[in-house]
């Protein structure tokens, strides 16, 4: 009986918890189908699929195309988690810099943020054309659109550890290092998560925008390629763009869960009454 009650509570739980999220999903499908018909058969605008295609249509491209589309995401995919790991290990090494020196961040801080000036349409394009391999262009956008939120939230993390905890492990002759690794790199974390959070789908979208200047490979190619074929190609292209939205979403979502696996003390990740979930 106590089985049956718990299998009910989860279930229970499982509904609270994603029941709002499918409700929403199901109910954009709907207007969705509804406006495509209306653009089609009552405003009857020229080429009506090409701009608002039915969701059917769409999920039955996925259904026949999807080895393919899996091919070309993973491609991509691979080159965007190397580029989001180059990031992250420049963006947490420049944030215990400019956390151990009030110098280096002076100096660093006003370059790093200079950076993000600069837009990613106009600088991908140049570093194609510099480097002249896609793969290496696609792992540098990434790493570039990575960095800077990654660094930014982790030094937030590393300068607002509670100086309670910091002055109690000076009282026990605490090395900095040591004060690093047991107290300001665990208070950083959640920030840290924050981060790459944040820069998991912009990652995505980098390297997408890298295979658009002219790559042999990867979900911008695939993308290009049903744009430049018109409205005969309209639902791949628009399989191919939903395929895109779902990678930086899974990206974010893996994220999540690597944070809930190394941060599970946070606020959210509980229960009421303080238990993990």
């Amino acid at each position: 009986m106590s089985v049956v009650r718990l299998s009910a509570a989860r279930v229970s739980g499982s509904l609270a918890r994603w029941g709002p999220t499918a409700s929403l999903i199901i109910a954009l499908a709907v207007l969705w189908e509804g406006l495509s018909w209306i653009l089609a058969n009552v405003a009857r605008v020229p080429l009506a699929q090409s701009r608002l295609p039915y969701v059917h249509e769409v999920l039955k491209t996925f259904a026949v195309y999807w080895p393919v589309l899996a091919k070309e995401a993973s491609v991509t995919s691979v080159t965007v988690a190397e580029g989001f790991a180059l990031g992250a290990f420049t963006g947490v090494s420049l944030a215990l810099l400019m956390s151990l020196s009030r110098t280096a961040e002076r100096i660093l801080m006003p370059y790093a943020t200079a950076s993000q000036m600069v837009p990613i349409l106009g600088l991908a394009p140049i570093i194609y054309g510099i480097v002249h391999d896609e793969n290496v262009a696609r792992i540098l956008i990434a790493a570039y659109v990575t960095f800077f939120p990654v660094a930014l939230n982790t030094l937030r993390g590393l300068t607002g550890t509670p100086p309670q905890a910091v002055e109690l492990m000076k009282t026990y002759a605490a090395s900095i290092w040591q004060t690093y690794w047991k107290v300001r790199l665990p208070a950083a974390l959640p920030a840290l998560a924050g981060g790459m959070k944040i820069a998991a789908p912009l990652s995505v979208t980098g390297a997408i925008l890298v295979e658009l200047m002219g790559a042999q490979h990867g979900i911008g190619v695939l993308l290009l390629r049903n744009l430049y074929y018109g409205p005969s190609h309209a639902y791949m292209f628009w399989a191919t763009l939903i395929t895109g939205a779902l990678m930086g979403l899974a990206g974010y979502g893996l994220v999540q869960v690597i944070e809930r696996i190394f941060v599970p003390w946070q606020p959210e990740f509980r229960r009421k009454g303080g238990a993990r979930p």
